[in-house]
């Protein structure tokens, strides 16, 4: 009788038949427990619907461009064009049955580090995970790329003996010479400088369609130069020749005209 009545004092009315059955549950409820943090916590989504993947996506594809330049770089460090396709009558052509590889595989990692930018801001803005990492590296990671390509196609291992104008004792096959180079860093420069003093004072100084014009010009032309360095013959008089000069003149122009806009905006700034 004591036990019984201890029993009945705990627990409801009508509650003594599944008193035995109770802990079952309660056990039950402790192995779920346990186990549910292990099983559902590495895909749980944030509270704005986003997984830790979706959140830190933009990001990997700025530091995975960054990696991709890096491979680009090093590919043209170490390839030098082949001289003796530029004899005349040819031997070994460059043709597109029988191409240059690493320049093609070179354009391919130049497009493929493009690709990764046309991608990374647009989901970094959709889904709102705009990162103080990412405004800094995003374009320090695309200057790079550029600026850096640029310069690799204005190095030696594209200057070769000039066998057709003696008194010219190189020859660039790429068409980027070493001046060309610097008057697109100087604009880079410029322009970098005057938005920094301008935002400094609360002014807006975002990208305008003569900056974008810009950068799609030349993140086309880089791969466009490889790409005819890999397939063509690019002597004087060539085809390949001729298109090479034309789009890095091209190049050139709209780069220093792209950036009047910002010199104007940036003389009103100063003011």
């Amino acid at each position: 009788m004591a036990g019984g009545s201890s029993t009945d004092m705990t627990l409801p009315p009508g509650a003594q038949g599944p008193s035995r059955g109770a802990q079952r549950p309660r056990a039950y409820h402790r192995s779920v427990s346990s186990a549910t943090p292990t099983a559902s916590a590495p895909s749980a989504p944030a509270a704005d619907g986003l997984t830790p993947f979706q959140r830190s996506l933009p990001n990997l594809l700025t530091a995975a461009r960054l990696g991709i330049a890096a491979a680009f770089f090093t590919l043209l460090a170490v390839w030098t064009y082949p001289i003796r396709d530029l004899l005349d009558p040819p031997r070994n052509a460059i043709t597109p049955l029988h191409p240059v590889w690493p320049y093609l595989i070179a354009a391919a990692l130049f497009g493929l580090a493009a690709l990764t930018d046309a991608i990374d801001g647009p989901l970094a803005r959709r889904w709102k995970v705009v990162s103080k990492f990412g405004r800094v590296m995003d374009p320090f990671a695309d200057k790079v790329l550029v600026i850096g390509a640029f310069i690799m196609l204005a190095g030696p291992r594209f200057a070769i003996e000039n066998i057709w104008a003696p008194d010219k004792p190189f020859f660039q096959v790429s068409g980027v010479h070493p001046w060309m180079v610097v008057v697109i860093l100087g604009r880079e420069l410029l322009v970098t400088s005057i938005r920094a003093l301008a935002e400094h004072d609360g002014i807006d100084f975002s990208a305008n369609w003569f900056g974008k014009a810009k950068m799609i010009l030349q993140a086309c032309v880089i791969p466009f130069i490889l790409v005819m360095l890999g397939i063509t013959e690019v002597k004087h008089g060539t085809v390949g020749r001729i298109l090479i000069d034309a789009a890095m003149w091209m190049t050139l122009v709209v780069t220093v005209i792209s950036g009047i806009p910002y010199l104007t905006k940036g003389f009103r700034v100063l003011k």
